[in-house]
């Protein structure tokens, strides 16, 4: 065996408003043997930049154009809240072209697909609806309401980002995904309630469960330590399936 090819590949995407920087100690957290890659979308991170872009689907072909390269060994891909419908979409496209598939996919605090219409024409939040809803949300630093400089500068981006999550919806009738599942939850949770969760299993042929956890939206936030527990467990039982389903 090469002991330079990494056990697992690993794709994390990041929440609404967000970057890798929330995630920038997970590479460390992780088995030594994954090699875990931190995404930016554009306009965001390390790639402020760039245009953004304010719709799931274009969004989800350019973070795979930029990590189809990398899909030439076991992968993974993990999405947080905006990342998880990301990540979903991107493994529909995954599969829809033929390409090598993930052996898991991790989707976090955020509901399952929901195929109905939305109900009337997207409005751009006001300044207070906003603030309310990212107060429900948490993870938006105190800093960033009480500095106008730093709220003008971050607004654009969380509206871009909750733009994309509230015009989305996924193709009516797509078959469940021939990947392994799991999803995460906050027990209080107000924006993805666990009950509402549960709904993943309709979209994958192996729902692993619904993992839940302490804390609300971002309850990682503090101490990502128990995520990274579970997400290693189910990651790496779904590397030994796909490796067993290879070898029989």
């Amino acid at each position: 065996m090469d002991s330079t090819r990494p056990a697992l590949r690993l794709f994390v995407m990041h929440h609404a408003g967000g970057s890798h920087l929330l995630y920038r100690t997970w590479p460390a957290a992780l088995p030594d043997a994954w090699d875990v890659r931190l995404l930016d979308a554009p306009g965001h991170g390390l790639l402020l930049d760039q245009p953004r872009i304010p719709d799931a689907g274009r969004l989800a072909d350019h973070l795979l154009r930029g990590i189809e390269p990398d899909l030439d060994r076991p992968y993974a891909l993990f999405g947080h809240s905006m990342g998880a419908l990301v990540a979903y979409e991107m493994t529909r496209r995954i599969v829809d072209r033929g390409l090598p598939p993930p052996v898991w996919l991790g989707v976090s605090a955020r509901t399952a697909p929901d195929p109905a219409p939305p109900a009337e024409t997207y409005r751009e939040p006001s300044d207070a609806e906003l603030r309310t809803r990212l107060g429900l949300l948490g993870g938006t630093p105190d800093a960033i309401f009480a500095d106008p400089e730093l709220w003008a500068l971050f607004d654009p981006v969380i509206r871009n980002d909750l733009r994309l999550v509230d015009t989305w919806r996924p193709v009516p009738g797509a078959a469940p995904l021939p990947v392994a599942l799991s999803a995460f939850a906050g027990r209080e949770d107000r924006c993805a309630l666990p009950s509402r969760m549960t709904g993943w299993a309709e979209h994958t042929e192996r729902f692993l469960g619904l993992r839940t956890f302490d804390g609300g939206h971002f309850h990682f936030q503090d101490d990502p330590g128990p995520l990274l527990r579970r997400i290693e467990r189910d990651a790496t039982a779904a590397l030994a399936a796909a490796d067993a389903v290879r070898l029989s």
